[in-house]
């Protein structure tokens, strides 16, 4: 594993944390999109499947128990323990304009037409485009807590990283894979006006504002 692969795990993790430590301490979902968080949800299912069929490595396993058990932590604390502070209104993003062109396309361009396979190249194409409701949400009500933009930044930081990683396999490795590449380029892109705002505007220290 190198450097790059490594910080940007601890970055995702450290986005997942501080969005659940977020609620839990606040007691309130206020300004989180409940459907961006359930299609992370879907996403790590989809992609960890192979939990049931092989086994890479000890720290391989637990990062993917802790994703798909965080994850489904938050969904819950959203939609039924604090569901009284969650803002449906807000939170309006039609996410089957996703789920389904995602769909389709997993199953017209993948490595293998498996069912195992076709779930990850879902799972990778799904979470390209996981964050759109979140921010959607942001342009709805035209700000976000400052906890609420650290956890946009790691999570953004996360697939910056995770491109750096496709880099160095490539020339250290011979590894190469278009699917997830692309994807993940298609991600990064989408964070751009936030990295730009968040890091030359001061959002890491007052609401988050995003250009519409």
């Amino acid at each position: 594993m190198n450097v790059f692969r490594l910080t940007g795990d601890l970055s995702h993790l450290a986005a997942i944390i501080i969005l659940l430590l977020k609620i839990w301490k606040s007691r309130s979902c206020a300004g989180i999109s409940g459907k961006s968080q359930i299609l992370f949800a879907i996403v790590f299912t989809t992609r960890y499947l192979d939990l049931l069929t092989s086994f890479i490595s000890l720290y391989n396993t637990c990062m993917k128990v802790i994703y798909i058990g965080c994850a489904y932590a938050t969904v819950y604390l959203i939609y039924a323990k604090f569901r009284a502070t969650y803002d449906g209104n807000h939170d309006s993003f039609r996410v089957e304009f996703l789920v389904v062109p995602v769909g389709g396309l997993s199953v017209l361009i993948n490595h293998d037409f498996s069912p195992l396979e076709i779930l990850w190249t879902f799972s990778i194409y799904l979470e390209s485009v996981a964050i759109l409701p979140q921010l959607f949400m942001i342009s709805k009500t035209g700000e976000a807590e400052t906890i609420t933009t650290h956890y946009l930044f790691c999570l953004g930081l996360y697939r910056a990283l995770y491109l750096f990683n496709w880099i160095w396999r490539f020339y250290f490795e011979g590894f190469f894979d278009m699917i997830a590449i692309v994807a993940g380029v298609v991600q990064t892109v989408l964070y751009c006006d936030f990295f730009y705002l968040y890091v030359t505007k001061g959002w890491f220290s007052r609401p988050y504002r995003l250009h519409c």
